[in-house]
């Protein structure tokens, strides 16, 4: 008698009808809706196939061709294909593939580069940066010393002058540059001068703007960072995971070992798949033509906003995101985030600099053009969407508004579907 049941092998979802309707309402929820949260995007069907494959069964742990499982002939050659596809596409000399996440990959160089301890001076939460750069609530923020540097009040955007002085003082071992909420684009060459002057470690955390740079649209962090890290998908488009770059041979034991054993244990090969999936896709001229459509719609989008009384931080965007402050309209990003949803339009609620409310009622929203592009919007669907986010923060709480956006969004939607012939 068999001990597995029946269609084991054979069997889909089908088989778990109740999460099968779940996973069936949030393709409805993706096909119907408007996305625009900075950290999501929509996966080509290759993207999707390779990570859902049967790498899925496959256990591999240390580097291509030097692991301590057999069986990785397959695994070996996905993950050294991923990683020659990381390199080309960034114009660099080395590249882990595998980190589960970005907060991974960030770790790993910690680990690898820093004794606990360490000083290292980061952009703070509250002005955009991101919580695994030290945040106190992560391990980040209890293993080492984080001093944080914001943005100037008057341009909300970094000021290089303070920045240094607090590296003079601080004496930091590591200088990160990158965030999770800041717009503009960043000042590398500047950065590295500040992380030579001490001594320092440079690193670049470009999970937001990845794709950006691989399509020639944003500025290079290299060859000015030590050390590149990202997550694979927001605007690189493909699965979710993590990403370390680099040039210098010295580094590459340290950041290998920081991220095998330091870190995580075993590859996630389906994931590496998908990474290597999105790579490829990257690597072909249409990726430069839709991160250049990002720039462009998410200007759009602030411009509209602009024009309809909407405070955009910093005055815009050159990153594909933005934060909207909502001080104006009286309400919180709490309350607008919510009637956006029950209106179709998916965001999520951010504090802005120097924010005077806490984060769980913070006094914006961060907004970006990366997945409404990659399922085809263009300037005028983006400038329609600005008009209709405008429409219910002017009325977050009257249903009759928040009802004729969704049919609004819906029709949108339909113009341009995705993932027609199922999930």
């Amino acid at each position: 008698m068999s001990t597995l049941h029946a269609g084991y092998f054979s069997t889909g979802l089908d088989a778990d009808p109740e999460l099968a309707a779940a996973i069936a309402g949030e393709l409805k929820r993706q096909q119907d809706g408007i996305e625009l949260i900075a950290s999501e995007n929509l996966v080509s069907r290759c993207v999707l196939e390779a990570q859902g494959s049967v790498l899925t069964n496959k256990t591999v742990e240390g580097l291509p061709y030097g692991r301590y499982y057999g069986g990785a002939e397959f695994a070996d050659a996905i993950e050294a294909l991923a990683v020659k596809r990381a390199t080309e596409l960034f114009g660099c000399a080395f590249a882990n593939v595998q980190p589960h996440s970005g907060s991974n990959a960030n770790a790993g160089v910690y680990l690898g580069l820093l004794k606990l301890g360490d000083c290292i001076l980061s952009m703070n939460t509250a002005a955009g940066g991101h919580i695994s750069h030290g945040h106190p609530a992560t391990l980040t923020g209890r293993d080492y010393r984080i001093v944080p540097y914001g943005v100037s009040r008057e341009t909300e955007q970094i000021d290089m002058a303070e920045v240094r002085a607090l590296a003079l003082k601080e004496r930091p071992r590591l200088i990160i540059v990158g965030g999770s909420a800041y717009p503009r684009s960043l000042d590398f060459s500047g950065f590295r001068a500040i992380a030579d002057e001490v001594g320092a470690f440079l690193m670049v955390d470009m999970a937001h703007f990845a794709g950006l740079v691989a399509a020639g649209v944003y500025p290079h962090p290299f060859p000015h960072a030590h050390v590149v890290t990202s997550t694979t998908y927001k605007s690189l488009r493909g699965a979710r995971g993590g990403l370390v770059l680099w040039n210098d041979p010295a580094l590459t034991d340290r950041i290998s070992y920081g991220i095998f054993p330091g870190v995580q244990g075993s590859v996630m090969m389906h994931a590496v798949a998908g990474k290597a999936a999105c790579f490829g896709e990257a690597l072909k001229p249409e990726f430069k033509a839709y991160n250049a459509a990002v720039i462009a719609n998410a200007r759009a989008l602030a411009e509209t906003l602009q024009q309809c009384g909407v405070r955009i931080v910093s005055g815009g965007t050159d990153s594909g995101l933005m934060l909207v402050d909502l001080a104006a309209r009286g309400i919180d990003g709490s309350l607008a985030a919510k009637a956006l949803e029950a209106a179709g339009i998916a965001v999520n609620k951010n504090l802005i600099p120097f924010d005077p409310n806490p984060p769980e009622a913070p006094s914006g929203l961060r907004l970006s053009a990366n997945a409404g592009t990659a399922r085809g919007f263009g300037v005028e669907e983006f400038v329609a969407i600005g008009q209709m986010i405008d429409r219910v923060l002017r009325a977050p709480k009257d249903e009759a508004v928040l009802a004729s956006v969704l049919a609004s969004v819906r029709a949108m939607a339909a113009r341009f579907p995705i993932y027609t012939k199922g999930p």
